[in-house]
């Protein structure tokens, strides 16, 4: 016997359960948004759970070759500092990539040639030999560094003020929203038909309608393409126009929206379609007037899905809309700014949290509708 207002083994489960599932989800987010604001030498040799601890780091200076050197007792010295940035606190340092350690910091190495280098803690080092040294290429410092945690928005900054982004960001939206908006109209026409208009083979499409949800987007691109060059040469059409991925988006998105929709639509009330003939309205009216305001929460789910999948699409834009700098959208764009400056992390996360800022907009504009969109017609249907 259960004492009443206590959970059960069960309800625990699911509640740990979701919990389980939000931390795998909010974590990878919250490292990549943490990432996106530290600076790119830590990023390189700390995590982003060590951002608020400092970061040890093994670093190369090169000394000048003689500029600002002075001769002192007979000796030519040469000084400055290894921390060029500021910041941070050296614990060690050495002359050779084989023992970039060798010497605490504020001892004196003996390097060949009776030249003597310094360095202290704070980054202050004094290097003295018998001969100038002008002429060479510097004196190689190796050096371990202990550095505060250091953010900044110039990861951001970088990746706004790319060339080309305003573009690629309209070219995205050009795509995003008539690939969101055209399935979503023929899907509600035709779930609205399957739903409630009795008709012969009614039962087969909505087999086919599932059955086409399985099929693998990979497997049809090609096919799909080469219909719509050959029906954009015939008709003297540039087959590299948004109208060819706007197709394709629609394709693509049609199933679900028809399933989905098609679902909710029968779980409405039948009453309420009954008394609306028996007021003289026609099919079309009913829809328009009654089926569409109802299904908002459906169709609003359906928009968030289709929405999040043509704004964060690459293969299918390539495919379609090719290569050219005009018509890039915003990840080919991103994609590109990665591979230009070599693979830089603080870029990646910075261009990921750039991508996604529409996508988080609408889905938190809509996220009241998607449980109830997506559960409503799942019990019931016609």
């Amino acid at each position: 016997m259960m004492i009443a207002g206590a959970k059960s083994p069960l309800g625990w489960a699911v509640h740990l359960s979701v919990l389980a599932f939000v931390l795998l989800w909010t974590l990878p987010t919250a490292g990549l948004l943490v990432s996106s604001l530290r600076d790119k030498d830590q990023i390189a040799v700390s995590g982003w759970w060590t951002a608020l601890s400092s970061s040890s780091q093994n670093l190369l200076f090169r000394a000048p070759a003689g500029d600002g050197e002075r001769l002192e007792d007979g000796r030519y010295v040469l000084d400055g500092n290894v921390l060029e940035q500021g910041g941070g606190t050296i614990s060690a340092f050495g002359f050779s990539s084989r023992e970039p350690a060798a010497f605490a910091a504020g001892e004196v190495a003996e390097l060949p040639g009776d030249v003597r280098l310094s360095v202290a803690s704070d980054g202050s080092f004094t290097l003295s030999g018998p001969e100038s040294f002008a002429g060479g290429r510097g004196q190689r410092i190796f050096y371990t560094a202990e550095t505060p945690p250091r953010f900044t928005t110039e990861n951001y900054w970088n990746v706004l003020t790319a060339a080309g982004l305003g573009r690629s960001f309209l070219n995205s939206m050009t795509v995003a929203v008539p690939s969101t908006v055209i399935p979503i109209l023929i899907a509600a026409f035709a779930a609205y038909a399957l739903a409630w208009m009795p008709f012969p083979g009614r039962s087969l499409i909505v087999a086919a309608v599932v059955g086409l949800l399985v099929v693998p987007l990979q497997m049809s691109l090609i096919p799909l393409l080469t219909i719509y060059n050959s029906v954009g040469q015939a008709l003297g059409f540039d087959p590299k126009s948004y109208i060819g991925i706007w197709l394709a988006h629609t394709g693509f998105g049609l199933p679900l929206a028809i399933y989905l929709l098609r679902n909710y639509m029968a779980g409405l009330p039948r009453e309420i379609m009954e008394s609306a003939r028996v007021d003289g309205a026609t099919d079309f009216q009913i829809f328009t007037r009654i089926i569409l305001p109802l299904s908002f929460p459906a169709l609003a789910s359906f928009a968030i899905f289709q929405f999040l999948w043509t704004w964060n699409d690459l293969l299918v834009a390539l495919v379609f809309l090719g290569p050219q700098d005009d018509k890039l959208v915003l990840t080919g764009r991103l994609v590109n700014l990665l591979g230009s400056r070599g693979g830089d992390w603080e870029i990646l996360a910075a261009s990921a949290f750039v991508s996604i800022a529409v996508p988080l907009a609408v889905f938190f504009l809509l996220q009241r509708f998607l449980v109830r969109g997506l559960l409503a017609g799942s019990v019931k249907g016609g």
